[in-house]
């Protein structure tokens, strides 16, 4: 069992940066394959990014590469969304989750077996 809470979301101009976080407890954590999504309004959770493990493979989605960094500490059981250059249509919860190692990095929801429960991000034009 893993559970995952994320923080560092709040309301930023356009331009501005954040850094998500996201803790997770219970055991092997360095197993699992982690992954950043994000639920705007009225839409489908979309796929933001993920890493692999070790944090040697990552993969982003177009809309975000070249602006988000994903990151992860396996000594302190975290992983990191860097934001930089945010956009309007970056606003929306944030949410981490964990899926086996042995899934690779997984860009569908359904592939992760773990969620936490999100964080806000807002941001202004």
């Amino acid at each position: 069992q893993v559970q995952l809470v994320e923080s560092g979301g709040g309301l930023v101009q356009a331009g501005g940066s954040l850094r998500l976080s996201c803790a997770a407890s219970g055991h092997f954590f360095s197993s699992y394959t982690m992954g950043w999504f994000r639920q705007a309004p009225g839409k489908e959770r979309e796929f933001v990014a993920a890493i692999s493990w070790s944090g040697g493979s990552t993969y982003y989605a177009d809309s975000v590469k070249g602006r988000f960094t994903i990151s992860r500490a396996n000594a302190k059981n975290t992983v990191y969304l860097q934001m930089n250059s945010l956009k309007p249509e970056d606003t929306a919860v944030y949410y981490c989750a964990a899926a086996p190692g042995s899934r690779g990095l997984v860009v569908a929801t359904t592939g992760y077996d773990y969620w936490g429960q999100g964080t806000q991000v807002t941001v202004s034009s």
